[in-house]
């Protein structure tokens, strides 16, 4: 699944060292209290800080914390990418 509105994509798709808003997860109440128990929920400020080539774990932070999730929880999490404002020269 794809999201491209309004600057949402899954943690899977997003670049390293992009930042951005989780906005939902797309599963059930076990997933959605797993990755609760990691620190990441709706609202919560993640950076995607590496992951490996055809499909290996996705690492992240949420607050000061680093965690490691499937690739498979990766394209469940949905994140709103926060917009960078140009600098004034």
């Amino acid at each position: 699944m794809t999201m491209h509105q309004n600057d949402q994509f899954t943690l899977a798709e997003m670049k390293t060292g992009q930042t951005g808003t989780v906005v939902r997860v797309l599963g059930g109440h076990g997933l959605i209290r797993r990755l609760d128990g990691l620190g990441i929920r709706p609202g919560k400020k993640v950076t995607k800080l590496s992951s490996t080539l055809f499909r290996g774990p996705v690492i992240l932070r949420a607050d000061n914390t680093q965690v490691a999730v499937g690739f498979g929880m990766a394209r469940k999490i949905i994140v709103e990418l926060d917009k960078h404002l140009p600098r004034a020269s």
